[in-house]
């Protein structure tokens, strides 16, 4: 799919993208070790774009929308989970009795946070930003994957200065493993 536009289009891209992700998982045959390398996809995928909405999303949701506090800490809340789960599911091989609850545990996860974005986040946000602004953050967004790490992190600050200054330095550490270890994303 083709990346670009404000950061509305941005991330609805990446959540289609998602969505195709965990249907190619589903349509694999159970215990099938594709799965597992579409889970490493599907990871690397949710991770950078959970940091991107991290490091601008939600702080300009902060900034410009009414009630925009209580708002960005639910969704950092949403991340949390689904990052946990991701942990929960990285050592898993495809065979593993766990894996595939973990994967159903997690597109249910998912897929309630797209609709809440989708539905009340994003209509809010576009309401109380200029095109402009929009236009910015949609390219500190694309600009925040390239170097975002692409493994769970629970642990790691979810919130600006600290995220935007280690997020970087995880993600190096997370590319090299990947280039080590084979696993692709």
């Amino acid at each position: 799919m083709a990346h670009g536009g404000n950061v509305i289009a941005e991330l609805t891209t990446d959540h289609r993208e998602v969505d195709a992700l965990f249907t190619k998982i589903e349509e694999q045959p159970l215990g099938n070790p594709r799965r597992r390398e579409l889970a490493d996809e599907l990871t690397a995928e949710l991770v950078r774009h959970s940091v991107a909405e991290e490091q601008y999303l939600y702080p300009a949701v902060r900034a410009h929308v009414e009630g925009g506090e209580e708002l960005a800490d639910k969704e950092i809340g949403d991340h949390a989970k689904v990052e946990q789960l991701l942990k929960d599911l990285e050592g898993l091989t495809a065979e593993d009795t766990n894996f595939d609850n973990l994967v159903a545990k997690l597109k249910f996860e998912v897929a309630d946070h797209v609709r809440d974005e989708e539905g009340r986040l994003f209509p809010m946000l576009t309401a109380a930003c200029t095109p402009q602004m929009l236009d910015e953050l949609g390219d500190k967004v694309r600009r925040a994957k390239q170097t975002a790490p692409t493994r769970p992190h629970p642990s790691a600050p979810s919130a600006p200065p600290a995220n935007k200054l280690l997020a970087p330095g995880a993600g190096l550490v997370d590319r090299a493993r990947d280039l080590l270890s084979g696993r692709s994303h």
